[in-house]
Order: structure tokens, then sequence, then C-alpha cells
């Protein structure tokens, strides 16, 4: 612990030295997951803080700093045998970012956001006092708060993480549905069945949808099946395996029915079981690596003499990882004019808003990811309905509370995220008009984004949401974070002079075709980052099938 400790007194020392300047700062921790700009003016530096300092069985809980990526967290754990309850789906987030941001996975609507996973954290407040917050207690404003305030109230150092029991496999399985509103029923449904740990669901269009459910297991695959893989090279991306598998398929709602209403032959493809694959727990969790969902693909749409096949997705493959395409999208400039959302709504409203979506800006594929909200005040999606006295809870709804006894404190009623990623439009002033259109829809439905990513409304639409800016102002006045830039200041983009940088962006001979896209691959190769994906420690290995997760192979 004193490597840590010395690298906290300078950060601490840092920190001071602004406040006492009364100078705002921003914190810089050596990679982003955003796809808001970075400006390098007045930053604090904790790129040193990335260590997993501990893995302790017998307590299952794990130290990590906050830099500290996905990758090598999960590859320290494992070795214990043991695994975080919430993985966010990108080898580079780091806890850090998964605190100070709001981040949930395929787990979240059992275990909550990646901050319920957490027992502490240590922080540098905005004076350079060095403070403990956890769920309960003294600090249990600061840690609520903090958890989504994208580092406005101080500087995460330390984090004590619950670990739970790993296991070899994902028994994943695939339900087709054919509409929209079958998807956002069977996201739901599938979230009440106490076998499943996993749940997220892919929309390719309105009449093929997919959800995906995944149980921990250490059952082997059955004879002459072999694990299925994501993470070579060769091996498919996880969102086009999804979909082949499922294209020619009913509903898996309606196989159901099928096969209770009529004695028919059991090779009718209306009584097939919906597909199933053993995917290797880290292989599961990082599923979405390769090809960052399907964000990849629009790099083929930019280049567009190459052609979007599998020997190409093979030979460019240490391009077409989510750290490489990050260093590409933002040298490139080209995430000035890419739609990336994540919105969560009620699931009552859900389908009204893929509907909406569609029609302005046709984008597909969609993500579903079923949430466990925080009751506010929090800087997380929310919508303030408690689980238990919302109106409209059914018997089933009940349950919710089962699924989600592994998170602390009070919980809402689930929420459904939506993930919204892919081109927008070229022309500068339909850009910024396309992202208001959407965050109005959202705000009208009762939904909320994701604050990685732009926001464009006014600062009074803003704090609305929130229920008003006061308990925020509080927070900040007790903890002397009064000199830090506030949430809203670091997430809001002025749309006028976003228009404006966009069309000198646009002039600029740097942003042309192909010229943008090759600077981009340019700063991607520079970085060096293939190679933690080429020496990823987590991969499956063949031959290893039968061995446990605590002993390492």
């Amino acid at each position: 612990m004193e490597p840590h400790k010395q690298a906290v007194f300078k950060i601490s020392a840092a920190v001071k030295g602004f406040f006492e300047r009364k100078e705002p700062y921003r914190i810089f921790h050596g990679s982003t997951n955003s796809t808001r700009p970075f400006r390098r003016d007045r930053f604090v530096d904790i790129s040193a803080l990335g260590n997993v300092i501990e893995v302790n069985k017998a307590r299952r809980i794990a130290l990590v700093e906050p830099n500290v990526p996905m990758d090598r967290l999960v590859e320290s754990t494992l070795r214990q045998g043991l695994i975080p309850p919430v993985v966010m789906e990108f080898p580079g987030i780091t806890a850090g970012g998964g605190y100070a941001g709001t981040a949930g996975e395929s787990s979240s609507f059992r275990h909550g956001f990646f901050d319920d996973t957490i027992n502490e954290v240590e922080m540098v407040l905005a004076n350079g006092d060095i403070v403990t917050a956890r769920p309960e207690g003294p600090r249990a404003d600061l840690f609520r708060a903090a958890a989504g305030a994208v580092g406005t109230l101080g500087v995460t150092t330390l984090i004590e993480l619950r670990l739970v029991e790993a296991k070899r496999f994902v028994r994943t399985t695939y339900h087709r549905t054919n509409s929209v509103k079958e998807a956002i029923e069977r996201v739901h449904t599938e979230t009440l069945r106490p076998e499943n740990d996993y749940v997220d669901g892919i929309l390719f269009s309105k009449d093929h949808g997919v959800i995906i459910t995944g149980s921990l297991t250490d059952e082997s695959p059955p004879e002459n099946v072999k694990p299925q893989t994501f993470s070579g090279a060769w091996d498919p991306w996880f969102y086009l395996h999804v979909q082949d598998r499922t294209k020619s398929l009913p509903s898996s709602s309606s196989s159901s029915s099928s096969s209770s209403s009529s004695s028919s032959s059991s090779s009718s493809s209306s009584d097939s079981p919906p597909p199933v694959d053993y995917i290797p727990l880290a292989e599961y969790l990082f599923r979405y690596d390769r090809g960052g969902f399907w964000v990849g693909a629009a790099g083929f749409d930019y280049f567009r003499f190459v052609p979007f096949t599998r020997f190409f997705r093979w030979f460019l493959d240490d391009f077409l990882h989510t750290r490489m395409l990050y260093r590409a999208l933002h040298g490139s400039g080209e995430s000035a004019r890419f739609l990336v959302q994540d919105l969560a709504l009620p699931y009552a409203n859900a389908e009204k808003f893929i509907d909406f979506t569609a029609e302005k800006t046709g984008i597909w594929p969609l993500w579903l990811c079923p949430l466990q909200q925080t009751l506010p005040p929090t800087f997380h999606p929310h919508t303030g309905e408690p689980a238990k006295e919302a109106a409209g809870h059914n018997d089933n709804d009940n349950n919710d509370n089962n699924n989600n006894n592994n998170a602390r404190g009070p919980k809402g009623k689930q929420m459904l995220n939506i993930g919204l990623w892919g081109w927008g439009p070229q022309d500068p002033a339909a850009f910024v008009a396309t992202n208001r259109a959407v965050e109005d829809k959202l705000a009208e439905l009762g939904g909320m984004k994701w604050l990685y990513a732009h926001v464009y409304q006014s600062e009074d639409d803003f704090w609305r949401a929130y229920g008003g800016k006061a308990w925020y102002d509080a927070l900040r006045a007790k903890y002397g974070a009064e000199s830090l830039p506030t949430v809203y200041d670091k997430v809001h983009i002025d749309g006028g002079a976003r228009t404006e940088d966009l069309k000198q962006w646009r002039q600029a001979f740097k942003s042309r075709w192909p010229f943008a896209g090759l600077w981009g691959i340019w700063k991607s190769i520079r970085s060096r980052d293939y190679y933690l994906h080429r020496n990823a420690q987590w991969k499956y290995k063949e031959g290893t099938e039968h061995s446990t997760p605590d002993k390492p192979n």
C-alpha cells in the first residue's frame, strides 16, 4: 500500500494547489470511453493509479485503484475463482470511470449499477483532504452523489469492490422476437426468472429482435459442442453471431404456444428450442469488445471500398477492438458526427421511443439492457418510482426486489436502457437538431440519458430532470467542491457553438475523406493499444474446458 499512499499524497498536493488558487480542473486517467472531447488545460493526472492492490478470497473483495481497466480486474479476480457482479462490457473501461460515471451491464437488473457493488471509496476532496466514503455512515451522501457525478465532487483514488463466485461458462440462450413490443415484454419477463444471471437484447429491426439470457454454470458443453468464443480474430463478432443464429427462427413466444397447443413433429421449426451457446465467462463479459457492439462496422462505411466481410474483419482485427476504435474515433474527429447515446426509459414508454428513433435517425441495431434504478437524488437515470409502491405493478413485479437483493439501498422500478449508436446527419445544424430532438423526446417520455456523451439541453431543463440543483449545490458546499466544474459544465455542449465548430471542421483539409479516417488510424497505431488485446490473459484457450477459475492456466 505504500506506493499507493505516495501516489495519493501527490494527487492530494496537486488538488490542494488548484483549490488554493481557486482554479477548476479536470481528471485525466490515461484513456477514455467518453465521446466528449478531452481538454488538457488544468488537469490532475491519476494515470499512475492503475493497480489491483489485493484480491481477498476469504472476504470476497478486491482493492482496486481507479485506473484499473476491466480486463485486468477480471484477470486478477478469476485467479481466485471470483468475479465482480457487474463488469462493464469494454475491457478498457476503468473501475474509477465505472464509479464516477453511470456503468451498468446485463447483470444490472440483479446487482444494480457498478457503484452498487462497491463497499467503500477513498477520495481526494477538492481542498486536498483524503477521505473514505461508504454507502452507510457519515459520508454516505458523498458516496451516493459522487457515483455518476463525473468527478465533480472529488477524485476517486481507491475502491473496495465486492466479488461473487465465478463459474467456468455462461450458458447463453437466444430468444427470437418478432416485434418491438414483444422484445420489451420479453426483457422484463426474463429479469423475473431466478435462473438468469444476465439479460440483455438486440433489436436488429422492428421485426427481428433477440433477448439474450445467461446463466453461470460449471456444466460442460454437450459432447461434440465447442465453447463459443468471440475474442479471436477469426471468431464472429457477437452481434453478427446472434443475428445469424436467429434470423430464420420464429419468435420464442410463438414457439412456446405452438408446442403447448399441438403435438406436431419435433422436427417442426416451431417446436425447436432456442439456440444455446456455452461461452467461457470472460469471453461472455467482453463479448462486445470486437466491433464495439456494432459501431466498428461504421469504419467500413467510412472506408467504403473495404468490404464488410469476415476476411477483412480478420485482416483488420487489431483496429476493431474498442480501445483502438475509441482512439481512431477521437483522432479522426468523426466522433463529432456520431450519435453515441445510452437512454433509459420506463418500460411502458420504451416502444414509443424506439418508434421515434427509427423514424428520426434510422439507426439499427439497438441495444436493450434492463436496469435497476437508484432512487433520487442521483445522477444515474431514474424515474423516482419505488419498486414496491409504483403504480401499475402486478404481483409478479414484486419479484423485482427478490432479483435485486444484491444491491443496497432503496431501489426503483426497473428501467430499460436503449443503446443508440450510429452515424448522425453530416450537416452540422442537422446533427445538433437531431441530438436535441432525441433529448426532448426522452424527457417527454420520462427517460434520462447517461452522461458519458454530449448534452445539448439548457441548464434549466438539465437540472429539472434531477429534481433541481439545490441538493447538489449543498453537497458541493459541504465538501468544498464549489471551485470544481459542475456536472452540467462538464457534459454540456452549446448547440450554436457546436454547429459553428462542426462547420469549421468540415472546411478543414484534415477533415476531408479519407484523410480524417487515416489520421485516426495513425493515432490508434501510435497508442500501441493493440498489444493489450493481443496479449490479454482472459482469452479462452482451447483445451482448458475442464479448468477451474481459481487455477490459472
